[in-house]
């Protein structure tokens, strides 16, 4: 009869030996040698009739082999439910008689594993008080989103000159030497620029341009850094490019002429909307959208302050030398020791993170139903076609029809289901802990987002 024994070799981390005896393997070797009989097509022989004997003399060793891994497999998952052993990842073999498997010499066999076990750890939210953060809405803001919801509606017109820093420029940049000699095989591409782009001190070298006039130009001084690392990404070129120098040809000015805010627009905006009559509507209208839109934003600020005080705070064990050594060789290319342990620090974050939610969401019963998912995927169709259910029609059928295909798609129902339980979990988790209000402007509220993204 197999038997099992077990010792610890660190923290968390233990040894399983399994030893096996020809009598657990024995009739299951047979029995696996009478089934190829049954299957295996020989020339010579009818399907089904092959002698055992020669069965056994063919592939008997492969089958052997298998059959004694088998039960390996068998014994140490059997033995591992009974123990209630919760492990991470795969048990990774250690010294085992794998190499020694002759089935003309059948005698006992001795497989040694090495497992990480998963730590108790408590996780307790009791004294996390969170920030709310409720940003105020000013007539600025309202300004700026009218006066872009002016340009968006707006016409696109052709002036014959350059003058303010709202005209858009059609150009053709050509690399040139600091004299504007175009250089053999340089870069030369099209692009769009608006003006205000540009450096605030190089903006008035394009006053009064028109189309067909070229301004000679270095990357690092036209543009400030944000500006200047897209136009060299469009062009191809890196930061490390930015002090070369480029003719700039105009070939065409325009200006977004802004819509008139009148009634036109408002239905433009608010399709379907009967009620925005005036400016006064339409201002009070885009104040509660960014309130709302900040609202969200605050309470995924809240969430994120939530993951990082659980990341941070759940005192928790782990078995280091087994997963780096598990980071080694347990995935589907070895890695050396070098690489396993510049990737630990971040993996073991994510593997802390990844046991913190479990626990979570077994304790608040988080459960994701197939339901959920195929209303994911309705919920994302309806994002693609940008909320316009109106051209679905009535066809629910092909709405139905498209959720279940989605729920065909395996990698799509994996992500799904990770999503809404995260979405689930921290929507628990908001409602138990306290949050404090506090009014910040959106610039301040900007700065925290960029230092708080998990």
């Amino acid at each position: 009869m197999a038997t099992i024994t077990r010792e610890n070799i660190g923290l968390l981390n233990d040894k399983l030996t399994v030893t096996l005896t020809k009598e657990d393997y024995l009739s299951g070797f047979e029995n696996s040698l009478k089934k190829y009989a049954k299957t295996a097509n020989i020339p010579g022989f009818r399907k089904g009739m092959v002698p055992t004997g020669l069965v056994k003399k063919m592939y008997g060793q492969g089958v052997f082999s298998e059959e004694v891994l088998r039960k390996v497999e068998q014994e140490m998952n059997a033995y591992m439910t009974k123990e209630q052993i919760d492990i991470f990842a795969q048990p990774l073999p250690l010294e085992n008689d794998a190499n020694k498997l002759d089935m003309n010499n059948l005698s006992d066999y001795v497989f040694s594993f090495e497992i990480g076990l998963k730590p108790e750890f408590e996780v307790n939210l009791s004294k996390f008080e969170a920030t709310r953060y409720v940003v105020t809405v000013t007539d600025a803001m309202i300004d700026d989103e009218i006066a872009r919801l002016q340009t968006r509606f707006g016409k696109m017109t052709e002036p014959e000159t350059v003058t303010t820093e709202d005209n858009v420029l059609n150009v053709t940049f050509t690399e040139t030497d600091s004299k504007g000699n175009p250089v053999e095989n340089g870069v030369s591409k099209d692009n769009s620029v608006l003006v205000k782009y540009f450096a605030e001190k190089f903006r008035k070298n394009l006053m009064d341009k028109k189309k067909d006039d070229v301004v000679l130009l270095q990357i690092k001084k036209a543009f400030e850094d944000k500006e200047a690392e897209t136009i060299l990404a469009d062009l191809g070129l890196t930061k490390d490019d930015a002090d070369k120098y480029f003719n700039m040809l105009i070939t065409k000015v325009g200006l977004v002429e802004k819509a008139a805010l009148d009634e036109e627009l408002f239905k433009q905006i608010y399709p379907g909307n009967e009620n925005i009559k005036t400016e006064a509507d339409l201002r009070n209208e885009i104040k509660t959208e960014i309130e709302k839109y900040y609202a969200q934003s605050a309470r995924n600020q809240v969430q994120d302050q939530i993951y990082h005080y659980l990341v941070d705070h759940v005192s928790m064990e782990l078995p280091e030398n087994f997963l780096k050594r598990w980071l080694q060789n347990g995935g589907e290319k070895p890695k050396t020791a070098e690489e396993a342990e510049a990737e630990y620090p971040s993996f073991s974050k994510q593997l802390k993170w990844t046991l913190i939610s479990s626990k979570l969401s077994q304790d608040n019963k988080i459960e994701v139903l197939p339901e959920d998912i195929r209303n994911f995927a309705k919920m994302q169709l309806f994002s693609y076609m940008g909320n316009q259910l109106g051209a679905l029609g009535d066809n629910q059928q092909w709405i139905d029809d498209y959720a279940n295909r989605m729920m065909q798609d395996k990698k799509f129902v994996e992500d799904s289901y990770h999503r809404i339980n995260a979405e689930k979990l921290f929507d628990a988790l908001e409602s138990q802990v306290k949050a404090k209000d506090e009014s910040i402007s959106a610039d301040d509220f900007a700065k925290k987002l960029e230092h708080h993204h998990h």
